[in-house]
């Protein structure tokens, strides 16, 4: 059973010859009640501080909960992300090698068809040169073709 201050300040105690003095006993259980109020009213203070303690650990449990999940997510985030980088920085490089590919491809087929220029134009060349000796060697001959002719007909303005 539970004593209340209540009970120690309605509690009477039987008299009886040579008993205690009953102002000293009612003067101690005054202060007991008291002392018990004091204590009831700080436990129950205490209660409510505890209950409020442990809403606030709630709360910060919560906000654990919250802060560990938000950084596992953002940590998948990163990892995410850094894949992604990854796989954009590897086709980037794939990309580009295929490009250098190209160019050097095209310029391989680029060297190849001004060697076939060139040997085109070094065999006009040649022919050119075939051609204007040809022609020269022509007109070298109608010369001396001419001279000779000259020389076999007497020149009619002079006169014997």
């Amino acid at each position: 059973m539970r004593i209340t201050p209540l009970d120690i300040q309605q509690k009477q105690f039987a008299t009886k010859f040579r008993g205690f003095d009953m102002e000293e006993v009612d003067s101690f259980l005054e202060l007991l009640r008291e002392e018990m109020e004091e204590l009831l009213r700080d436990n129950a203070n205490l209660r409510e501080e505890a209950r409020r303690f442990e809403k606030q650990l709630k709360e910060y449990k919560n906000i654990e909960t919250t802060l560990r999940d938000t950084m596992v997510k953002t940590q998948q985030m990163v990892e995410e992300y850094q894949g992604t980088a990854k796989k954009d920085a590897d086709l980037m490089l794939k990309e580009a090698s295929l490009q250098a590919d190209q160019v050097m491809h095209d310029a391989q087929g680029e060297k190849i068809k001004l060697q076939e220029d060139i040997t085109d134009l070094k065999v006009l060349k040649r022919h050119m040169k075939e051609e204007i000796r040809r022609l020269l060697e022509r007109y070298a001959r109608e010369l001396d073709f001419d001279t000779r002719r000259d020389d076999e007909v007497p020149d009619e303005t002079q006169n014997p």
